[in-house]
C-alpha cells in the first residue's frame, strides 16, 4: 500500500500561475489528451500493436516534458520563495517529490 502524500491538495496548498504559465501547461495537457484519445481510437479500430506502442511512447515523452516544465517552474518559484522565507521544509518536500518521480 502506497503511503499517502502529506503534500496533496487536501492540505490546502495552492499555486498562483501566471496566465502564460497556465496557457502553456493547459496547451500541453490538451495535446496529451488528444494523443490519448488517438490511442484509444487505434485500439478500438484494431490498429497494429507496434503502431499503438509508438504512439504510447510519444505520450510518455510528452508527459515527461510536461513534468520537466512543471518541476522547473516549481523549483524556480515555490521552492525558491519558501527558502528565501526561511522555510527549509520545502527541500524535504522536493526530495520526496523527486524520489516519487524517479520510480
Amino acid at each position: 500500500m502506497e503511503e499517502k502524500c502529506p503534500h496533496c491538495e487536501c492540505c490546502g496548498k495552492k499555486k498562483e500561475r501566471s496566465p502564460e504559465e497556465y496557457r502553456r501547461l493547459i496547451n500541453r495537457l490538451n495535446r496529451i489528451s488528444g494523443q490519448i484519445n488517438g490511442i484509444k481510437k487505434m485500439v478500438e479500430e484494431s490498429a497494429y500493436c507496434v503502431d499503438i506502442l509508438v504512439q504510447s511512447s510519444a505520450v510518455s515523452a510528452a508527459l515527461n516534458s510536461f513534468n520537466k516544465e512543471l518541476l522547473g517552474e516549481h523549483i524556480r518559484t515555490c521552492v525558491a520563495d519558501n527558502i528565501r522565507e526561511g522555510n527549509d521544509d520545502v527541500i524535504d518536500e522536493l526530495v520526496h517529490t523527486l524520489q516519487k518521480l524517479m520510480r
